[in-house]
């Protein structure tokens, strides 16, 4: 009797650690005991940009609104002769992604020629329908002093939308090639890939101007200027 009852006892337990065993392991979705039971793990969250956490530098770094490119890009310097560039309206497109109150169009003057005779020069703004928004006063007296990226200001500030812009530069005068010379980023032929007018990034429109017109028709871009060596310039807006 003593025996029987040993022998029932022994099997009682065997089942109970059975059943024990067969619950610790269907706990919590069936992780093994101690592999991770009960918890859910996580992924580790990952930066923006494939986790380097870097982002190119932004016109707001450096208390500009925008620009046409990172000024630490624009190490070329490029020139024209009066003969190539006087009187012709240069474009270079810029395009906005947010509003902003334009008043300045900074400019990156990389040298001057003292034994200039310049007049009836001016920056201005087009918006893409080729309509004139803002213009600047004659900057000629600027562009013979101080050989730096600088603000010329619009004579009236204006609300720029969202949209696409282009930068005009008008030149008029007597100049030593190579002696007035601006910054940009050396692109010329190659700017304008993939882009057919009225949507090149870089351009000239008419000939014989002493003042920025009302409106150009974008449609009339041309590119053989541009293709001499006349390299896109660096603008940025504030």
């Amino acid at each position: 009797m003593h025996t029987r009852t040993t022998t029932v006892s022994a099997g009682l337990a065997a089942v109970l650690a059975a059943v024990l065993l067969l619950t610790g392991c269907t706990t919590s979705g069936g992780n093994p005991k101690g592999a991770g039971a009960g918890s859910t793990a996580s992924p580790a969250p990952v930066a923006p940009g494939g986790g380097s956490g870097y982002e190119g530098p932004r016109p707001q770094d450096q208390n500009l609104l925008a620009w046409t490119g990172d000024p630490n890009d624009a190490g070329h310097v490029t020139a024209q002769s009066a003969a190539g560039v006087a009187g012709r309206v240069t474009l270079v497109r810029i395009v906005l992604r947010e509003q902003i109150t334009w008043s300045n169009i900074w400019l990156g003057l990389a040298g001057i020629d003292p034994g200039a005779q310049l007049s009836q020069n001016y920056l201005g703004v087009y918006d893409a329908s080729g309509t004139l928004r803002a213009s600047t006063a004659d900057v000629s007296p600027q562009l013979m002093t101080d050989a730096i990226a600088k603000p010329f200001p619009l004579a009236k500030p204006f609300t720029a939308a969202p949209g696409t812009y282009f930068i005009a530069l008008l030149l008029n005068g007597t100049w030593a090639t190579n002696a007035l010379t601006l910054k940009s980023t050396g692109a010329g032929i190659s700017v304008n890939a993939g882009l057919t007018p009225p949507n090149l990034r870089y351009s000239t429109v008419l000939t014989g101007q002493t003042s920025l017109p009302a409106t150009v028709n974008l449609a009339e871009q041309s590119t053989s200027t541009i293709n001499t060596g006349w390299a896109s310039q660096w603008y940025a807006v504030s």
